[in-house]
């Protein structure tokens, strides 16, 4: 998987993880003024909703292709492996890292949703090691508890939930709200998976503003297309800052293949490569 260095997490993991990406508080009630989040219906529905089961589908192979060499996403509840990064163990559905405090997060919610489980011992050593890259307290043992608890419903249930609150669905919100279609939405929740959420200059947040100050949003009154294509040049600054994500061919021959075919709506069939390796959703 590659990552990059995430800001700690606690304060995203709560309703208001909206506002760790500086994008405002959620407002969650039907007596409630609109959602924040909420674009215009004719905006809204001209592109498709990613948040729809067969788009989901399709965002999470997408996802998995670059960050597993896979479509099989689900294969991945039991993945984890330290790939030298400097943050420590990446693990699971969507890469969460010991050094970056969302694996900390997830295990916090498992274990309250699962006291007797085989992660739970761990926990003191998680919140020693987040924010390095060590293995102390960890190591093989760790490792196998880890792939044993994602063998269980219920694990793989908190890897899920937490996808969805931190990254998936502010992701998805935010782009609704700015007028993106499928497509768009895609793009924003690859970003937050890789980058993080927040408001620094390498982060989702800082990628959104910088691309704000190059082309106006559909939701402004701009071309989506041409937000798009100004959003990924300034993810592809950032990217190519960092190593470990100098290959950009998740946005060369991917992202941009479906965006320059005007797929807005994200629909099937889709062909694309990810690091010289072909893929095809049917």
């Amino acid at each position: 998987m590659r990552k990059t260095m995430r800001p700690a997490l606690a304060a995203v993991l709560t309703a208001a993880s909206a506002l760790a990406l500086g994008l405002g508080t959620p407002v969650a009630s039907a007596a409630a003024p609109p959602h924040p989040f909420a674009a215009p219906a004719s905006v809204r529905d001209s592109g498709g909703d990613l948040s729809s089961p067969e788009k989901k589908e399709i965002a999470m192979q997408l996802v998995s292709s670059a960050e597993n060499s896979s479509l099989d996403w689900k294969a991945q509840y039991r993945y984890i492996e330290d790939i030298g990064d400097g943050r420590g163990y990446t693990a699971g559905i969507i890469g969460f890292c010991s050094g970056t405090g969302d694996l900390l997060e997830l295990v916090r919610a498992y274990t309250d949703a699962v006291p007797d489980n085989p992660l739970a011992g761990f926990l003191p050593a998680l919140e020693k090691v987040n924010g390095s890259d060590s293995h102390e307290g960890l190591g093989p043992d760790f490792e196998r508890a880890w792939k044993q608890a994602a063998d269980t419903s219920e694990f793989q249930q908190a890897q899920d939930g937490e996808r969805d609150r931190v990254y998936f669905d502010p992701a998805v919100d935010q782009a609704k709200a700015d007028g993106l279609g499928a497509l768009g939405q895609f793009v924003y929740y690859d970003a937050i998976v890789m980058h993080g959420p927040g408001d620094s200059q390498d982060s989702f947040g800082g990628i959104r503003k910088t691309a704000m100050e190059n082309a106006a949003t559909p939701a402004q009154g701009g071309d989506e297309t041409g937000y798009l294509k100004a959003f990924l040049d300034a993810r592809k600054v950032i990217m190519k800052q960092e190593e470990a994500h100098a290959d950009t061919s998740r946005i060369d021959t991917e992202q941009l293949v479906f965006l320059d075919d005007g797929n807005l709506d994200l629909h099937t069939p889709l062909k694309w490569s990810v690091y010289g390796e072909q893929y095809e959703i049917s």
